[in-house]
């Protein structure tokens, strides 16, 4: 008996973590530059998100979806507000892959049509539809094949064009910044001509933004910058600050209808809680605005560094791509220097810490990766 294993594991064992640092059980310190893939997005153990948790505990943790859940009600309005997108509705569910299916769902159901687009090297999940508008034919199983999709390169305007010019597709789905492919943000014209050639074709334009939303980006969601609305976003990761909950903003042009979505867990109580902390803590401590300014400090400062050949992102969500493979980059950080981080490729670097790290945190990993660089 045992877990069915199926992760490659770092040689770690946290036990403890506050702010920006994790503690094994060794007792040695590190300093966490990976959020657990861009999942911690107000800092670990946060006050105000331990007390609400705990408190709501205290009162009730989980009812199913067959009664009424005021702290829905209250999240989707400070979620809307928070955002910007006071017209859209909320629905909740537990983890990004969900939020992709349901969101594919919702565009199928509005337009008859079983065609999806996607783009060369997506991530949306690992589950049934979500994997399938992944570009990584090594995590499908000949299940998820049967789902009828097409792959585009990011960013090229003509390819987006002629696809969506026979009306065929369902919806398009594009990530706010490519996370497993490299950290490789949208152009804003891109996003742009979308939402026209969607507009023209009927077809639902869907943003990702599990990874880049909840302000790692700089802006709430990285779609933002471009000025662009989409018919759906989807989120995850940064809502709960480690809690599972995800959810989709849905546009007022798509109807709700009795059952057409539906789920046991999502949106519960105590989820709920987690998702409202966030929300205070980014709020109140102006997290999206640290992201920006501290996301830019360090990529003017790993763009001087000896051995990186690119830095990409926006606000704190950051790829770096070195002369060496990032394995051992990445492997005397860990070792020599007690930092983490995460990667793509073979050359590539990810950086996605809390939003709440501070220029002395940020000076911190560039000291110790000047070091690693200079080897």
């Amino acid at each position: 008996m045992g877990l069915f294993e199926v992760y490659s594991l770092s040689d770690l064992v946290p036990v403890e973590a506050k702010g920006s640092y994790i503690w094994d059980d060794k007792g040695v310190k590190y300093l966490d530059f990976y959020g657990g893939h861009a999942v911690i997005s107000i800092g670990h153990s946060h006050p105000v998100y331990v007390d609400k948790i705990a408190g709501q505990l205290h009162k009730i943790g989980f009812y199913s979806n067959a009664v009424k859940n005021p702290l829905q009600e209250k999240l989707a309005e400070e979620l809307c507000r928070t955002s910007g997108y006071e017209h859209y509705n909320l629905f909740l569910c537990n983890s990004g892959a969900e939020a992709n299916e349901n969101a594919l769902k919702l565009a199928s159901f509005m337009t008859g049509r079983d065609k999806i687009l996607a783009f060369k090297a997506a991530f949306h999940g690992r589950t049934s539809a979500a994997v399938a508008i992944t570009d990584n034919p090594n995590i499908q199983a000949p299940v998820n094949r049967c789902h009828k999709v097409d792959f585009i390169p990011l960013n090229d305007v003509s390819a987006l064009e002629k696809a969506l010019a026979g009306g065929e597709y369902a919806a398009v789905i594009v990530e706010g910044i490519q996370g497993v492919g490299g950290i490789r943000p949208v152009d804003d014209a891109f996003l742009l001509r979308m939402r026209e050639c969607c507009d023209a074709a009927g077809t639902v334009m869907i943003v990702d933004e599990i990874q880049s939303g909840y302000g790692r980006s700089g802006k709430f969601f990285a779609h933002q910058y471009a000025g662009v609305y989409p018919d759906i976003v989807t989120m995850a990761k940064g809502m709960g600050n480690g809690f599972p909950i995800a959810g989709l903003l849905i546009t007022e042009r798509i109807e709700a209808r009795n059952g057409m979505l539906g789920t046991t867990f999502g949106g519960r109580h105590q989820a709920c809680s987690a998702a409202l902390a966030v929300l205070e803590a980014l709020n109140s401590e102006y997290l999206v605005n640290n992201a920006a300014a501290l996301g830019h400090y360090l990529v003017q400062e790993l763009k001087k560094i000896k051995g990186v050949t690119e830095v990409r992102g926006k606000g704190l969500m950051i790829g770096v791509d070195t002369e060496c493979p990032q394995a051992e980059v990445r492997g005397r950080l860990l070792k020599d220097f007690h930092t983490l981080t995460g990667y793509s490729g073979k050359n590539t670097l990810r950086l996605l810490p809390a939003l709440t790290i501070t220029r002395k945190e940020a000076d911190e990993f560039l000291d110790a990766f000047r070091k690693v660089m200079m080897f």
